[in-house]
């Protein structure tokens, strides 16, 4: 086994390093979701001409929280990890930069990293997709109608992931989840213009 194999089976070995992860990927993937339903409802509610002008801004929409969640994860984590290695150093009266602790706080950061900017790609990218199939298979409002039902799927599966892995009831956690998407749709119905 590789070194880099290593070293990321007992990252996900960790239970402490995917519980963050998985919050990262998940409220990033809800922020990306709500998102993507706004940005749908309010460009067909505004009159876009076509599916492509959809997917041009819901990809715009991506680019830039896949960018925000990436970059403020990757800072956050650098800060945070910087300071409890400090904060180790200080306790144990040694210098622990190029040790196997900062190769592995490195490891996770990139991991953490990786799973915030996944969860909105996830989000905006999925519910665009009948947009593809606009003036072929659906009209606008057709395909606005299934990306926001997809939107809110998606929505639910966090929900349901979230609620199973906690020992909630997980169609509750799936509702409860899902009704956000249900609600920016609803909102964004009665916006003015």
């Amino acid at each position: 086994m590789t070194p880099i194999r290593r070293r990321l089976r007992r990252l996900l070995g960790r239970e402490g390093v995917l519980s963050i992860a998985r919050r990262y990927f998940v409220s990033n993937g809800f922020d990306g979701t709500l998102t993507s339903i706004g940005v749908i409802v309010g460009a067909v509610l505004s009159g876009v001409p076509s599916g492509a002008t959809v997917i041009k801004i819901g990809l715009g929409a991506a680019v830039g929280l896949g960018t925000s969640a990436v970059w403020s994860v990757w800072e956050i984590e650098r800060a945070e990890t910087k300071a409890e290695l400090r904060r180790i150093e200080r306790a144990m009266l040694v210098d622990l930069d190029d040790t196997q602790i900062e190769r592995e706080q490195r490891g996770a950061r990139l991991l953490h990293a990786t799973m915030s900017g996944l969860g909105p790609l996830i989000g905006i990218l999925i519910p665009l997709t009948p947009f593809l199939f606009e003036g072929t298979l659906f009209t606008m409002v057709e395909a606005a109608l299934i990306a926001v039902a997809l939107g809110i799927g998606i929505l639910g599966i966090f929900g349901a992931y979230m609620g199973s892995m906690s020992g909630q009831r997980w169609y509750v956690a799936a509702a409860r989840m899902a009704l956000a998407g249900l609600v920016v749709a609803i909102i964004n119905v009665f916006l003015p213009g």
